[in-house]
Parts: C-alpha cells; sequence; structure tokens
C-alpha cells in the first residue's frame, strides 16, 4: 500500500508538472514522522529561536514538539482536551494552547514546557494570532468572541463580542484591524481592535469560510471558502471583491507568499492549490497531491519552507510533510 500511495504521489506530481510548468511550484523535502498520533490533527505554530514546531494533535490531546533541525519529534505535551490552536510568545517565551475540549486556554514554558498558567474561557477555545507589539494574545472561542490575553500577566483583559463563533482571523499590521471569519453568519467580520468592537461586517454568498489570510501588500483579504470551494479575495479597506476563483475541497489553511506573489492552500480533499496573485487575477499554477484529511498547514517565510500536516490514513502514517517553494 505505501508502494502504491508513493507511486500515486509521483505521477500526480508528474501530472501537475506537465499541467501547470515545467517545474512544480512545491518541491515535496521531507517526511517528520509524528509517531503514534491518531485522529485530527489541527494548527501549528513555530519557536523560530529554537526552530521548533508545535503541532496541535487534536485527536491525541496531545501537542507535539518538533525539532526542524533534526527533524524528529522532541517532545510531546499531554493532558490536553482537544488542543486546537497553538502560539508561541517570544517576549515571554511561552506556549499558548487553547483546547475546545474545555475551552481552557493553557500556557506553558517553552523552554522546558511546563505548565505557566491556564485562562478558562468557557467553551471552544480555537485559533490563536499573537499581537507582539501590543503584548497580547488574542483567542477566538465560544459563541462569538475574540478573548484579549496580556501576554505579559497572563491575565484575560477583555473581550471583543462578534455575532458567532470566529474561525481563522488575521491582525493587520499597518493599520488597528481584526479580520474574522465567521461562517455561520456567512460573514467576513472587522473588529477595530483599538476601539475593542466589530465596526463592519461583510456580508458572503458563499459558505464555509473558515481560512483566511493578508495580503498586506496589496491590501488583499484573502478567505477561502468550502460551500462552494472557492479563493475570495476582498480590498482591505472597504470590503469590495478583488477576484473569485474555484480552489481545492475542504479548505482549512491559506497563506501569502509575498517573495513570490503566491498564495498557498491546504485542503482537507489531499490537495495544495498554489495561486500567482500578480495583475489583476488570481491564477492556479499548481494543484499538488497530499493525502486526504491533510487540511492544515504552516508556511514560515523566515524558513521559506510550507508545513504540512498529515494525519495517520492506511497508506501513510501521521507526518509533517515538509514543502520547498520553487523557484
Amino acid at each position: 500500500m505505501k508502494r502504491l500511495t508513493a507511486l500515486i504521489l509521483v505521477l500526480a506530481t508528474a501530472f501537475a508538472t506537465a499541467a501547470f510548468g515545467a517545474e512544480p511550484a512545491l518541491q515535496l523535502e521531507a517526511k517528520i514522522p509524528l509517531g503514534k498520533v491518531s485522529g485530527r490533527i489541527d494548527h501549528m505554530a513555530i519557536d523560530q529561536k529554537r526552530n521548533r514546531l508545535f503541532v496541535a494533535e487534536l485527536g491525541n490531546d496531545t501537542v507535539g514538539v518538533i525539532d526542524l533541525t533534526e527533524r524528529k519529534v522532541i517532545n510531546v505535551i499531554t493532558g490536553l482536551k482537544e488542543p486546537q490552536g497553538v502560539g508561541y510568545v517570544p517576549s515571554s517565551d511561552a506556549l499558548y494552547v487553547a483546547n475546545a475540549g474545555d475551552g481552557s486556554v493553557r500556557i506553558f514554558k517553552a523552554g522546558n514546557y511546563e505548565p505557566a498558567g491556564k485562562i478558562d474561557l468557557g467553551s471552544d477555545a480555537d485559533n490563536i494570532r499573537v499581537d507582539a507589539a501590543a503584548n497580547r494574545v488574542v483567542v477566538g472561542y465560544g459563541n462569538g468572541a475574540l478573548a484579549l490575553i496580556d501576554s505579559v500577566t497572563a491575565n484575560k483583559i477583555g473581550d471583543i463580542a462578534l455575532k458567532a463563533h470566529p474561525e481563522a482571523f488575521q491582525l493587520a499590521r499597518s493599520s488597528a484591524r481584526i479580520f474574522i471569519n465567521v461562517p455561520q453568519k456567512k460573514e467576513i467580520a472587522v473588529v477595530d481592535r483599538t476601539a475593542g468592537k466589530q465596526i463592519a461586517s461583510w456580508p458572503q454568498s458563499n459558505g464555509g469560510n473558515f481560512p483566511m489570510a493578508l495580503d498586506e501588500e496589496n491590501q488583499h483579504v484573502v478567505a477561502v471558502f468550502r460551500n462552494p470551494p472557492t479563493l475570495g479575495v476582498f480590498s482591505a479597506r472597504e470590503g469590495a471583491s478583488v477576484a473569485n476563483v474555484d480552489v481545492c475541497g475542504d479548505a482549512d489553511d491559506v497563506f501569502v507568499d509575498a517573495k513570490r506573489h503566491r498564495v498557498y492552500v491546504s485542503c482537507g480533499s489531499g490537495f495544495l492549490d498554489v495561486f500567482d496573485t500578480q495583475g489583476a487575477a488570481y491564477r492556479r499554477i499548481a494543484h499538488i497531491l497530499t493525502v486526504s484529511g491533510a487540511r492544515t498547514a504552516l508556511f514560515v517565510p523566515e524558513l521559506d519552507r510550507l508545513l504540512v500536516a498529515v494525519r495517520a490514513s492506511a497508506g501513510e502514517p501521521a507526518a509533517i510533510w515538509v514543502y520547498r517553494p520553487t523557484p
């Protein structure tokens, strides 16, 4: 079965190369085994100082710690409750883990992974973003809120109310805005984090807008919808539609590669889609086979690598697949 899966991957890569260009936009460089990890894998974060990757192993109630230099698991944090979001805070050298199972945010020392605190949010603690400039950690949770946590004191200092549970959200670098996918309401919400409230709503006709990224250079918000599978691009200033193109199914992460003017989308249907963002249109230049259910990823510009979380299946063990963008 493993040989058959490998052959299919080679053939699919060859097809993508022939269909989209002379050289694949992403080259599979390595597979890092996660060990006995079963079930769903959720989001990831990186400690760049130590070159370590944190993997939210939701189905295992664990967070795996990978040394990216040695390309191996060096620690496993246990005792969690369906971890979804992870975030590393350099200023306090702390790892934050959001748990869907009990609604808590667990805090660990990043040097030795010892517990350093716990914040109870109530329910469905999900995505995490770190606002390093403001010493804040922002966590989406519950039936509609962003929790604001002071990363110096590790205490919750406030909430920003939303109309329903937030999925992916992004903090703008060039303004005080936060853009949030709220799929239950078929909207992208816009929050002013200085005022601490929602200031705009961009209604959507498509549903299932889970992944989101910001193209800061072009002032675009990039959201991916599951129903139907489309990539939507919007003006960050007023929400006007810029582009709307087909994408792979069951998307869960999207990233902007500013160096190459590309967008990467990871999909549970078992594909990575790559889009060229130069010019007015977003043009798909690669459709790369992965594994069914491998829908979460992390692009690290400083490493120039796309890391894809592959859940265990009959043909593949749980692993992080490392892709090198080309050229």
